[in-house]
Order: C-alpha cells, then structure tokens, then sequence
C-alpha cells in the first residue's frame, strides 16, 4: 500500500514546524532539515507520522476508509458513522441479538442511523491529575 510523501503528511497533520517538532519531540529546526531533504528522515518518525495520518490504524486495504477522531475518542467509518469505546464493547451483544431477532421477525428494509453516544471522559469530577509533558531528558 502506497502512503503519501514525508513532506505532504507534515503540512496536513500539523499547523506549524513547531506543533510537529513537539510531536516528534525534536527540535524544529530537525523538522525543517527533513523536509527540505538536507538529512534523511528517521524512519520511526516516518512510521509514526504515516499512523498519526491514518488514524491510528494499521496500514491494512480494508480499514481504507476508517479513522479515529481524537478528541471525541471516536472510530469513524466511511459512512462516517461513528462508534465510541463503550459501544464497540457492546458491539458483539448487538450483533447477536440482531440476529436472533432477524431469525424471528425478518429483516427491517430502512433501518434509520443514530448518532454515537456521548463518550463521558473518566474522572468528571476534576480529580484527573495533569500529565506532565515529556522532556527529553538532554533539555533539562
């Protein structure tokens, strides 16, 4: 499967040199050198833009299509239908009712979609504890 260049996912994924240094967590002017091509691009920072750039999914034909909304920590189809986590949990008890009640009534010809559930963030409450920001341990 063909991905897209280093260059062309970069100025899609990220605003400025800066937003993509600190998601590589180098410095920007290392960014600025992969781009312009003056130094090869780590290989792992190429894999790990390509899997920010995909959604976090793998580089596989059948998930073409699907995507992963960070914010709202969602799986979006092609339909852009979207599921969150607890519904995917639930998805295998769906499926096998449906199908027992497909066994027993038929199929319904015009099933209207309904939109995902809201995704509650764990630790409403404000007791969540700030992650601290990853510093590499030379700029300390």
């Amino acid at each position: 499967m063909l991905t897209p260049n280093f260059r062309q996912l970069v100025h899609q994924q990220f605003m400025d040199l800066h937003q993509a240094a600190a998601f590589f967590h180098v410095q920007p002017v290392t960014v600025k050198r992969w781009i312009l091509g003056y130094t090869p691009v780590n290989p792992l920072a190429e894999k790990l833009l390509n899997i920010k750039a995909r959604g976090y999914l793998p580089l596989d034909i059948r998930w073409d299509g699907f995507r992963v909304h960070e914010e709202r920590a969602t799986l979006i189809t092609p339909d852009r239908r979207e599921f969150n986590p607890k519904e995917l949990e639930n998805f295998v008890y769906w499926r096998d009712e449906h199908r027992q009640l497909v066994k027993l009534y038929g199929r319904l010809h015009d099933p209207c979609p309904t939109p995902a559930v809201p995704n509650l963030p764990p630790f409403r409450g404000g007791r969540r504890v700030e992650p601290i920001p990853w510093v590499p341990s030379k700029f300390k």
